[in-house]
């Protein structure tokens, strides 16, 4: 085997992989739109309305919350 023949070979094996993988891509993203569909049809609308509303916090634990934050700043500064 020559060294043309041995080019000819590796181009026609490079040309099927390139191929096969643009194949595998385009059936994977017709799968992905299909199941995107698919998807869309089974799931129920979702209710906003409570992830739209924020609870009330108690000021008591505003400032535990706020002391601990502080009291750990102070101790990491002194190292």
């Amino acid at each position: 085997m020559d060294i043309a023949q041995a080019l000819a070979t590796a181009a026609n094996i490079m040309l099927l992989g390139m191929v096969c993988v643009f194949v595998f891509l385009g059936l994977l993203v017709l799968a992905i739109k299909l199941l995107e569909k698919i998807a869309r049809e089974d799931t129920p609308p979702v209710d906003n309305s409570m992830a739209q509303s924020t609870p009330h916090i108690d000021n008591n634990v505003i400032a535990a919350i706020s002391a601990a934050v502080h009291q750990y700043r102070r101790s990491k500064s002194n190292d």
